[in-house]
């Protein structure tokens, strides 16, 4: 995982954290809410593997049961060993296998994230994710009334809390740090609306996120 995405989401779950005027946050706070938000990432990445475990174990004991009750070990003598069977590919396997695979998916991007962020050599990502609270506080009047321009009717405290985040993180990178690819940025704002908001939040953070760029003139 790059730096510079795990600081992304790192600042996203920063930023669902605070609990007064962004004004009133020191560097040290934001440190502080920082770890906090490593340990529930690793918290959860602990629980989403528990339900792999679980999904894992749904699949074993359909597999087992279907293997004991298939016509061809039916008939064996009691106590003997089942025959190996085939086993049709069907919706039901599939779609447990499909949500094992996201669970896991999740939990280790959860973990990289911990990671990057604890580890001494990975400092980027801590003063990355530090330099996008400082950069919100100092700019949050103009970034929220960028969200309030393009967001056509909708009143901003009335947003999802988790799509203005998101949309809050995106914005101060491309008006405030410039510091990384505009499609970067934009495609992992969608990408994070994805995982963690509405079935309608990625389409409506990439269309604030695309007005911002042309009425801003950036490239």
């Amino acid at each position: 995982m790059q730096a510079r995405r795990a600081a992304r989401e790192l600042a996203l779950i920063l930023f669902s954290q605070f609990e007064k005027e962004i004004t009133k946050y020191t560097k040290k706070d934001f440190e502080d809410i920082m770890l906090k938000s490593v340990r529930i990432l690793s918290n959860s990445a602990s629980e989403e593997l528990k339900l792999t475990v679980g999904s894992l174990i749904d699949i074993k004991d359909m597999l087992d049961t279907y293997e004991a009750e298939h016509e061809s070990n039916l008939s064996r003598p009691l106590g003997a060993k089942n025959r190996p069977v085939k086993i049709p590919l069907t919706d039901e396997m599939i779609q447990k296998v499909d949500i094992m695979i996201d669970v896991a998916e999740k939990s280790i991007l959860a973990l990289e994230i911990a990671e990057f962020a604890t580890l001494e050599s990975q400092s980027e990502v801590k003063n990355y994710t530090v330099e996008i609270a400082e950069q919100f506080k100092l700019h949050h009047k103009e970034i929220d009334a960028e969200i309030q321009k393009y967001a056509t009717g909708w009143d901003i405290s009335r947003l999802v809390k988790m799509d203005k985040d998101i949309l809050r993180v995106a914005i101060t990178e491309l008006l405030f740090i410039k510091d990384a690819p505009i499609k970067v940025v934009v495609d992992e704002a969608v990408e994070l609306a994805k995982k963690y908001s509405t079935d309608d939040s990625s389409s409506f953070v990439n269309g604030i996120l695309a007005k911002v760029i042309v009425e801003n003139g950036l490239k």
